[in-house]
């Protein structure tokens, strides 16, 4: 990766001009000009400082830093790591803490790291290939031997999860395939997209938020996003409610991986 070139992209794609990200950075429009024409060669801290102000993620501020003949500022540990012990109880905490509503675990590839028990409310009926740990949750929810065939309003749906894969070309070149051309059907909550799916306690309407641990400086702990199914309605809640009997996640200190 040319240096260069790389932080220019990244500058343009952020809408920023030369002037902006030299006054977050700390340092001259000329200067960065220099640096963004190869004129200059800038330091580790200078890189850091940019990589910062652009407020890129942790993966992106690696390669910027190798790009520029650096090595990486942070580390990319395994979920198994036992200095990472700490966030797999965590995380099992918090999905404890969401039932009886559905929630899970994923890495940047969307492949699923830990899940709550209602989860499975989710899951039902999907292809043994597709559910699991270390399956692909969005292949999941748009395969039509997934969850595909369950969701009502399937077109809206597709496009919100695709619309999330920019950064996975060939998944999202996959899963386009899978869904039809259909026209958005009405019902939206006008603040968010709704999933509206059958199940075996009725139809379910459901709004879904996103977790991320926002101080981490670990790149495996940033990518990690946490998504929660909430009802929308009271008819949800009280299904979800009546499905939930004893439900469990993993037990503390058993890492996600392995649920």
């Amino acid at each position: 990766m040319d240096f260069s070139r790389a932080l220019r992209e990244r500058r343009t794609r952020r809408h920023l001009s030369q002037l902006d990200l030299a006054l977050r950075a700390g340092t001259t429009q000329r200067h960065l000009s220099f640096i963004e024409s190869g004129r200059s060669i800038p330091g580790r801290n200078m890189v850091v400082r940019l990589a910062e102000s652009l407020e890129l993620p942790l993966r992106e501020r690696n390669e910027l830093l190798l790009a520029a003949g650096y090595a990486p500022a942070y580390p990319e540990s395994s979920l198994d790591d036992p200095a990472l012990a700490p966030v797999r109880t965590a995380i099992d905490h918090i999905l404890r803490g969401y039932l009886p509503y559905p929630a899970l675990v994923v890495d940047r590839n969307g492949d699923l790291i830990a899940a709550n028990d209602a989860f499975g409310l989710i899951t039902e009926g999907g292809a043994p290939e597709l559910v699991g740990a270390g399956k692909n949750v969005y292949r999941l929810a748009l395969h039509p031997d997934g969850i595909a065939p369950r969701i009502r309003n399937l077109a809206e749906w597709a496009r919100h999860i695709l619309t999330r894969l920019g950064h996975l070309e060939e998944l999202r070149e996959e899963l386009a395939g899978y869904v039809p051309d259909l026209e958005p059907s009405a019902g939206q909550l006008g603040f968010a997209v709704p999933l509206h799916l059958l199940s075996s306690r009725g139809e379910l309407h459901l709004m879904t938020t996103v977790t991320t641990f926002a101080t981490a400086v670990d790149v495996t702990l940033a990518e990690l996003k946490l998504e929660a199914f909430l009802p929308v309605d009271p008819a949800t809640a009280e299904a979800l409610q009546a499905a939930a009997g004893p439900m469990s996640t993993a037990t503390p200190g058993q890492a996600p991986g392995n649920m």
